[in-house]
């Protein structure tokens, strides 16, 4: 029996451990979601079979070894023997004692269920990985999302259990990228179900009404070593910095298909757009180097992930830790 579940657990192992490998070098199309999800799956089954079979099992082996020490002794003594040498502790705590196959599964479970449930439904921690929000995010940013701001939901199914608030404009949200949901995307709300935004010659019109901003100093970008303007934009009396590149057209250049795309207007000045029901049109706070709904549509409710909003890690700049808008 041991040596079947041995080999049956290396199996299970080496099946999750190469899963891992080929989502990681990009052969499958998976998320640490499902293999977190499928980890906790695995060492529950394990957990429960140890607490209703294996346990048991090597405590009845351990009860009958010390029985039968206990009888080997009365029968000893019966015969005259006082001094009885022989200790079978050793022995029985080798029997109780979790094989290798039971310490990286059942062991494992309590560690592994709880980092599941306070990912999916407390805080995720996130990368930034590319510059389309700087500078209020910048690439290295380790960050944390909130994920029941937005409502709780089932993980890896992502089926909303529990409502809770609903996006606002100028939100920092995480969400699944609409023309590749297993990729997750982090943009600023714009746009709300029924607004019809107006990104025209750069500037930024919400309900026909223009979102006010301020000029600050011009902003210099370390990675791309370029200047680029800067404002201070206030949408809905949140504020926060944006750029703008001049060397970068108005117009929206590769805008692909997408659902509800007869809902915007491109014209040489920008684009026009009527946000539907159950979605929202998201921007990135660096205007002119970011893929949004400008280019790829709009983001459906049930693609939302959560609500960004601390900084809780940059190893290249311990002064980026904290919150921001």
């Amino acid at each position: 029996m041991q040596a079947l579940m041995s080999t049956i657990t290396a199996m299970v192992l080496a099946a999750i451990v190469g899963y891992a490998g080929a989502w990681y070098m990009g052969v499958v199309e998976s998320s640490f979601a499902v293999l977190l999800m499928l980890a906790t799956v695995v060492t529950g089954i394990y957990w429960v079979l140890e607490k209703a079979v294996f346990l048991p099992q090597r405590k009845r082996l351990a009860h009958k070894l010390l029985d039968e020490h206990n009888a080997r002794k009365a029968a000893l003594i019966q015969q005259g023997f006082s001094n009885i040498d022989g200790d079978v502790e050793p022995a029985r705590q080798k029997l109780l004692m979790q094989p290798w196959w039971l310490d990286w599964t059942a062991g494992l479970f309590p560690v592994i269920l709880a980092v599941f449930v306070l990912r999916s439904f407390m805080f995720e921690p996130f990368k930034i990985p590319s510059g389309s929000m700087i500078p209020t995010l910048r690439v290295g940013d380790l960050i944390l999302v909130n994920k029941y701001h937005y409502g709780i939901r089932l993980p890896v199914f992502h089926t909303k259990l529990v409502a809770n608030n609903d996006p606002q404009r100028g939100d920092v949200m995480v969400f699944r990228y609409p023309p590749q949901p297993s990729l997750d995307y982090i943009k600023r709300v714009i746009g709300v179900p029924g607004d019809e935004v107006a990104y025209l010659n750069k500037e930024l019109t919400v309900n026909g009404k223009p979102v006010p901003r301020t000029v600050q100093p011009e902003f210099f970008d370390g990675d791309s070593m370029r200047y680029a303007r800067q404002f201070r934009e206030t949408l809905d009396a949140r504020s926060y910095n944006t750029l703008n590149d001049d060397d970068h057209p108005a117009f929206i250049p590769g805008a692909t298909d997408f659902p509800n795309k007869d809902a915007c207007r491109y014209s040489v000045e920008g684009v026009v757009c009527k946000v539907p029901q159950g979605h929202y049109f998201m921007m990135g706070d660096n205007r002119d180097n970011s893929l949004d709904s400008r280019y790829w549509g709009f983001v459906p409710e049930a693609n939302i992930v959560g609500k960004a909003f601390f900084v809780w890690m940059n190893f290249g700049d311990l002064r980026r830790i904290g919150s921001f808008e």
